[in-house]
């Protein structure tokens, strides 16, 4: 097949002492299929994570059979078996209580950027074919054995993203391909990317402008908590394909200066970062994050020990350690500066009091409903927080006189 790297099985390592593979659930599934006539083997990630020396976390299988044959196989042997996923045709198979998806080959039929029409077959090198990288498309048998159709194996040893065949058949398949390129780039990719690769998202990426935000920030997210973020964002911009995504900042060395949270270097990153919640769709709570990140003043280490305490009362832990961090960011001091170290450690040292009197407190003190209570409340709170937090119950509602 044109495009493709056949690989020589016998310079393939073995994964047969893969604790992951000797798993007697996933075992289970394999020995089912078998019965039935098919094959099924372990495909993508968890091949390329092994390949890599990475961790494990997830184990995708593909089968011959169709989903309704997967489907019979499993529950015949007393497995339980979910139509996760049947128009792509994914079943999910629960084996001694672990998930594990099962996909039939599949062959794309028709493509429109951002789906495809596929239809079953029992050819493994289509089902490759159809497959983003390379290192994406080995698989691995019952017994360890692993199968590169693509000969993807020299790019997961040299840390190469490569996409499958033709980049721009691959891309024009679904245009998400484009952040996937970037995003395998930061998270496993070492020198520079993919030349043919990288010339192929540069001359599609207009294809970006019709996927769904939602899709854009998973891709993106994952892609700012990997290793190679900043560089891989530096290079999204060189090449004008970060700007189909949001309207940017270039503070890479306060994104670089950040920990590998995603939402604090989209606060970065991001001109408009409270735009952000609808133009990803984010979280009513990732949306929070964002607001107070920028409508907030940041504590500093110049603040005294109770003013630090005061801000942290006043703005909550997790707005106080983001702000922080951002503004340590920001600043000349060094990543181990004990001034700054010391401010983002106050919430541990310190647990943040809760105001000692309610509403209900005042009412039963004498006081009418209505809307004075939540002015002597305040009232009271100011005053105990100017106290330092150390006014107790009895002492509060003394003030009430």
């Amino acid at each position: 097949m044109k495009g493709l790297k056949l690989g020589a099985m016998s310079d393939l390592p073995s994964l047969a002492a893969a604790p992951w593979l000797k798993a007697p659930a996933l075992q289970r599934i394999f020995a089912a299929i078998a019965v039935r006539g098919g094959e099924a083997r372990v495909v993508g990630g968890a091949v390329r994570n092994a390949l890599m020396g990475e961790q494990v976390t997830e184990v995708d299988i593909a089968a011959t059979l169709s989903p309704d044959e997967v489907t019979a196989a499993c529950t015949a042997v007393g497995l339980t078996v979910h139509p996760t996923g049947i128009d792509h045709g994914t079943v999910t198979v629960v084996a001694d209580h672990h998930p594990y998806e099962v996909t039939t080959l599949r062959h794309d039929v028709e493509t429109d950027g951002r789906r495809a029409k596929v239809t079953f077959t029992g050819d493994w090198e289509a089902d490759a074919m159809r497959r983003d990288f390379t290192m994406n498309a080995l698989y691995c048998d019952a017994r360890g054995v692993i199968h590169d159709p693509t000969g993807g194996y020299p790019d997961i040893l040299a840390r190469r993203v490569v996409f499958v065949g033709d980049p721009g058949q691959r891309i024009g398949e679904d245009y998400l391909r484009i952040l996937r390129f970037f995003r395998f780039h930061a998270r496993y990719g070492e020198g520079a990317p993919d030349e043919a690769g990288l010339q192929a998202c540069k001359r599609l990426k207009a294809g970006l402008d019709g996927l769904s935000a939602e899709r854009i920030r998973q891709e993106m997210f994952k892609l700012m908590a990997a290793k190679g973020a900043v560089p891989t964002l530096m290079l999204m911009a060189e090449h004008d394909i970060l700007g189909h995504l949001l309207p940017y900042t270039e503070e890479w060395r306060v994104l670089e200066r950040l920990p590998p949270d995603p939402l604090l270097r989209l606060a970065v990153l991001a001109r408009d970062p409270v735009a952000m919640k609808q133009r990803w769709r984010l979280s009513n709570h990732e949306g929070r994050r964002l607001e107070a990140i920028a409508s907030l003043n940041p504590p500093t280490p110049a603040l005294r020990d109770m003013e630090q305490k005061i801000v942290l009362y006043q703005i909550g832990i997790e707005a106080f350690e983001d702000l922080v961090r951002i503004a340590w960011a920001r600043s000349d001091a060094p990543m181990d500066d004990p001034g700054w170290q010391h401010l983002l450690a106050l919430p541990e040292r310190w647990a943040v009091p809760v105001l000692p009197v309610s509403g209900g407190d005042l009412l039963a003190a004498g006081m009418n409903p209505g809307p004075e209570i939540g002015v002597t409340l305040r009232a009271l709170e100011d005053w105990w927080v100017a106290s330092g937090f150390a006014p107790g119950k009895k002492e509060l509602l003394k003030r009430l006189a």
